[in-house]
């Protein structure tokens, strides 16, 4: 089948997930869609704002952890491992990490598993935007506890797959149709990112290609007030500056530039397909070990731990690496 419209022509699609997008559509807008949409808007606004508190909280609890396994000390202040003093202890750190949120898992929630994004799909597709409540608090502190003990994560995941499930929440505790439930939803998610990146316009981006799945004011307008909101909240909690930092800016672009930027948008294009390609090989892989699956993220945090003793930048977020790379002063 071949759905017809302005954003998707020509896109080939299967009969079930075209009758699942269909099921998603909104409907005639009803005589008080307007106010409606009033009460959804708040409601988005004030998602965006529990969004802000949890980003900054999800950020405090990364750095918190990582001085508590890497230093030995209670601290909130910004440190990452990469200047680590344990030698060998390396190795492990990670992997206890690994064994905490396995723990975690088992039982606590499932659904702490997974990136982020996608289990947010599968929900507004499959679950009428219905996500368990206990992911409001699990996720982040799972999150925290994995990029905390050196696990090569972002922030952004965990933030967005936190907002949606404070959205759906809130959604599910309201009287509210499905289709406003997916909107809620999709506000939390998107405020979350905006809030962690400062970065409303991409948020609002993010939420039409991956969550709304669809171009409607209905929905564009109570996310985009949401992910504006997320955008203030990170201004005020992080600071007005730039997330990644360039010590390097360069002044007049040639023309000839374009075509360099070209090449490499496509070769890091295809690249991605690659790496995401090989991220579902592996996690293929790991539902073929005879181990129970509460092991995998201890087994895949002694990996990360050996790469971190060779290599110790590899280790946690990440975030100085994108700046040392903006900044020319990091080698291929």
């Amino acid at each position: 089948m071949i759905r017809k419209d302005r954003f998707t022509q020509g896109i080939p699609i299967s009969p079930s997930f075209q009758a699942i997008l269909e099921s998603q559509a909104p409907s005639a807008p009803p005589v008080h869609a307007k106010s409606r949409m009033v009460v959804i808007s708040l409601l988005s606004i004030l998602i965006a704002i529990l969004a802000s508190l949890i980003a900054k909280v999800l950020v405090y609890l990364i750095y918190l952890i990582t001085n508590l396994s890497f230093f030995g000390k209670w601290s909130l202040a910004a440190s990452g491992p990469a200047t680590h003093t344990l030698g060998l202890w390396i190795i492990i750190i990670p992997a206890i990490g690994g064994w905490v949120v396995g723990l975690m898992a088992l039982y606590g929630s499932k659904a702490i598993r997974g990136h982020g994004i996608p289990e947010a799909m599968e929900q507004i597709l499959t679950n009428k935007s219905r996500i368990p409540p206990v992911l409001t608090y699990l996720k982040p502190l799972s999150s925290a506890i994995a990029i905390g003990t050196g696990g090569p994560f972002g922030a952004e995941g965990p933030i967005i797959a936190t907002g949606g499930a404070l959205g759906s929440t809130i959604g599910q505790m309201l009287k509210i149709t499905d289709y406003e439930r997916k909107i809620l939803l999709t506000a939390g998610s998107t405020a979350g990112m905006s809030a962690i990146f400062g970065s409303p316009v991409a948020a609002i981006f993010l939420g039409i290609e991956l969550l709304l799945f669809e171009f409607s004011p209905r929905s564009i307008l109570p996310v985009a007030l949401a992910c504006i909101t997320g955008a203030a909240g990170h201004y005020l909690f992080f600071g007005p500056g730039p997330v990644f930092k360039m010590d390097f800016h360069p002044g007049t672009i040639p023309v000839q530039a374009m075509v360099v930027y070209s090449g490499l948008g496509l070769a890091v294009g295809l690249f991605s397909v690659a790496a995401t390609k090989l991220v579902y090989l592996i996690e293929d892989y790991f539902e073929k070990i005879p181990v129970h699956w509460m092991w995998w993220p201890a087994m895949g945090g002694l990996v990360v731990g050996l790469i971190g003793y060779f290599y110790p930048h590899t280790l946690g977020v990440g975030y100085d690496n994108i700046i040392a790379i903006l900044s020319c002063k990091l080698t291929f």
